[in-house]
């Protein structure tokens, strides 16, 4: 399985899950401080929120495809990279509380995309290794 990923910047963290949990429905599958990410079936979606400054509107952090392994993650990368996009790939990252392998590129409006996939829970928020072109995850957009 397989599933999208949206990833915001919000202000007001307590009230976006209240939002987020009446209109999926569903609890957040991860809370820690200034963080939470609700893993639905349906729709198939990874909604991350990411604690941003207050008073500050909503804005995008990332958006990325979640995966089910490394190999998955590997063959995304060949086959950005055969299509002619610039890649940066992280392996072993600690980001948004979860060690992770992924890729990341850009859209053509310079939004962030990653196709990653989460090996292990982990203790921070982290932040990605990615330079500052690429970063996404935790690290500002």
């Amino acid at each position: 399985m397989s599933r999208a990923q949206l990833a915001l910047r919000v202000s007001d963290l307590e009230a976006s899950v209240t939002f987020y949990s009446k209109l999926f429905g569903a609890e957040p599958a991860k809370r820690r401080a200034g963080y939470a990410n609700f893993a639905l079936a349906e729709p198939p979606l990874k909604l991350v929120l990411i604690e941003g400054e207050p008073g500050e509107e909503t804005r995008l952090d990332h958006l990325g495809v979640e995966v089910e392994s490394t190999e998955q993650v590997g063959a995304a990368a060949g086959r950005l990279k055969d299509a002619g996009l610039a890649t940066f790939e992280e392996n072993d990252t600690s980001c948004c509380y979860a060690l992770q392998d992924k890729v990341w590129v850009h859209g053509p409006g310079r939004e962030p995309w990653e196709v990653y996939v989460v090996k292990a829970d982990a203790d921070t928020l982290g932040g990605s290794a990615a330079p500052q072109a690429a970063r996404g995850c935790c690290g500002g957009g």
